[in-house]
């Protein structure tokens, strides 16, 4: 992890990752054994890097990669809890409006975050480059959380 980059980053995400409301998210599991906050951490750095580097909104991309999953609820067992089923589909919406109610969101990020499960949300894809850029990290991060989970269950 580069330190100038991590330094920058935390910076623009900070007002962010300390608020309550957002903090909720280190008490839901997200994929494997990683809770939701530390899921979207890792998007958003993610997001900042490259956007950075394509020299693209990096602070938008930054600021929504850590809002793109704040439904605030265990996804696992929800439909079972509540009877509200298609999550992969729903919660991007979800997330934007609680996102909303707490954040002022410019274009870029709300595109961000109610396009980020582009393809399986095959009517919501993104309008800007940045939203292109998390359909990427999400995956990535969710595919490694998860593959490193079934390693260590493996051993």
């Amino acid at each position: 992890m580069n330190k100038i980059y991590y330094r920058e980053f935390y910076e623009t995400i900070k007002d962010i990752a300390k608020h309550p409301v957002v903090r909720q998210m280190k008490r839901y599991p997200h994929h494997g054994n990683t809770s939701c906050y530390k899921h979207c951490l890792r998007v958003a750095y993610q997001n900042y890097v490259l956007c950075r580097k394509l020299r693209l909104d990096a602070r938008a991309a930054a600021r929504a990669g850590m809002l793109h999953d704040l439904f605030l609820y265990d996804w696992h067992t929800h439909a079972k809890e509540t009877g509200e089923r298609w999550h992969g589909l729903k919660h991007p919406e979800k997330a934007y409006r609680n996102a909303r109610k707490i954040f002022d969101l410019n274009r870029t990020e709300s595109d961000i975050i109610r396009s980020h499960m582009w393809p399986v949300t095959f009517c919501r894809f993104p309008r800007t480059k940045e939203g292109w850029i998390i359909v990427l990290t999400d995956k990535y991060s969710g595919l490694f959380e998860t593959g490193r989970r079934r390693r260590k269950e493996k051993r």
